[in-house]
């Protein structure tokens, strides 16, 4: 999820380690240790000169059981060492800082697999992306809450038991609404399952998840032979299905796909792609359909895009190149959303 959401989160882990013993700092130490794996952004950026694949390394090792295995030991003996210095020696154990680091770590990949993008948890051994979809990657019903108990709870003394009440708090109640998107999840991939067959829809598979920001309004992308086929239904909606599915061409052949990088990229899209010529010879707007349009009506309103191109024989994306979706745009999400 979001770097906000997960410095709350690996917050959470270090006040449950090491809160009693040293106080606010180890709210500090879990933030750090629930950021480390996204740092892979900036990693695969030095290691890859190629965006696909750099873009491909996010999510990846750093994002993997294995490194929050090894990571932890790491991490924990270089903090002991710089931390037990002074006043502080004795202060706390080597263990203590293991476990820190291991829960801030290992919870950051654990909450990302809930959402449309997916995690390599099983790297090196596997490049499977799990992903349940249930919730946005940004929710502010599921940080909010969890960040406004961790504000408070600072402000009590380390020894001080409401501290943990209101740890507690934190995580049951983002705990719960978790619950509540998986629940979401089941009721909504029905909804669509219903929606395809009543419109004669022969489909080979399709993924439902969240628009963004929340858990109310959710969109859904069939594939068929030659097309997908997307639809939004909204908790609001008072019909019982979505009545109205857009149908647009993949047009997968423009490209030649089976080049390797090419290869990473429908990878990474998990086969939920659409190609489109762009403006300038030998450049294409290239459509990750697993994330919606802002305007329901529009598929190339979709935040989620890259502008591919041909370089020595390589190919390679310019992220995020399209237009911002402008004002009309949102306002169609919004009234989409409230089920209009």
């Amino acid at each position: 999820m979001d770097s906000l959401t997960q410095i709350v989160l690996g917050a959470a882990c270090g006040e449950a380690i090491l809160g009693k013993k040293i106080g606010n700092k180890a709210l500090l130490f879990g933030a750090i240790g629930g950021t480390i794996p996204d740092l892979d952004v900036f990693i695969g950026r030095f290691l890859y000169n190629n965006e696909i694949q750099a873009m491909a390394f996010h999510r990846g090792f750093m994002h993997s059981i294995l490194f929050a295995l090894i990571g932890c030991f790491f991490f924990g003996w270089i903090t002991y060492k710089l931390y037990n210095t002074g006043n502080r020696k004795d202060s706390t154990t080597l263990r203590n800082w293991i476990l820190l680091f291991f829960w801030a770590i290992f919870t950051h990949p654990i909450l990302d697999c809930f959402t449309p993008y997916g995690t390599q948890l099983f790297t090196p051994f596997s490049d499977y992306r799990v992903a349940f979809n249930n919730i946005s990657v940004v929710d502010p019903f599921y940080t909010l809450p969890f960040l406004i108990c961790m504000l408070i709870l600072m402000f009590f003394r380390r020894n001080n038991p409401k501290r943990q009440i209101w740890l507690k708090a934190g995580i049951y109640i983002s705990s719960a609404y978790m619950v509540l998107t998986i629940f979401n999840k089941f009721y909504m991939d029905a909804v669509f399952k219903k929606s395809f067959e009543k419109a004669g829809i022969s489909y080979t598979r399709f993924t439902a998840q969240p628009t963004i920001l929340n858990n109310i309004l959710w969109y859904a992308v069939a594939e068929t032979e030659n097309d997908y086929h997307y639809a939004f239904y909204s908790l609001f909606d008072k019909s019982s299905i979505s009545e109205k599915i857009i149908k647009i061409e993949k047009k997968h052949n423009l490209i030649d796909m089976n080049d390797a990088n090419l290869q990473i990229l429908a990878w990474f899209s998990n086969g939920y792609f659409k190609i489109n010529k762009k403006e300038k010879i030998g450049t294409y707007k290239y459509i990750d359909l697993r994330y919606p349009p802002l305007n329901p009506d529009d598929a190339n309103t979709s935040v989620f895009n890259f502008t591919l191109f041909n370089e020595s024989d390589e190919w390679d994306i310019l992220p995020f190149n399209g237009n911002p979706p402008n004002g009309e745009d949102f306002s169609k999400f919004i009234e989409r959303l409230k089920g209009i």
